[in-house]
């Protein structure tokens, strides 16, 4: 059973950072790209970052591009997302989210979700 477990989040002031964690168990992680996408209050899912395989690869949503940064640690089946000068529009449910198996980071698409961290920024 894939299982994805958030940790991390929480309240932070505007201009401040956290670092989101994913546990990953279940599936061969390593073969897998994955995803962080978020639900603001009232909003639909968007999709925040992803990376390769590997690690070599990434991308970001324009919104936190040069704010964020995703990593993943394929030995310890993690994934990671910095999250640097946080603004209050970042707030919202934070997922971590295993893309179909063969798909490319460029595709978005997911096929497993965790159930989720709060992200909250305000003063």
């Amino acid at each position: 059973e894939v299982q994805l477990v958030e940790s991390g989040g929480g309240l932070v002031q505007p201009g401040g950072s956290l670092r989101l964690s994913c546990d990953a168990s279940g599936f061969s992680f390593s073969n897998y790209a994955m995803s962080w996408v978020r639900q603001a209050p009232g909003k639909g899912l968007e999709w925040v970052s992803r990376i390769s395989t590997g690690g070599a690869r990434t991308i970001y949503a324009d919104s936190v591009k040069g704010r964020f940064t995703i990593s993943r640690d394929n030995a310890k089946n993690t994934l990671s997302l910095q999250m640097n000068s946080l603004k209050p529009d970042d707030t919202a449910v934070y997922y971590c989210a295993r893309k179909p198996y063969g798909r490319s980071i460029y595709s978005d698409d997911y096929d497993s979700r965790g159930q989720g961290t709060q992200v909250t920024v305000s003063s």
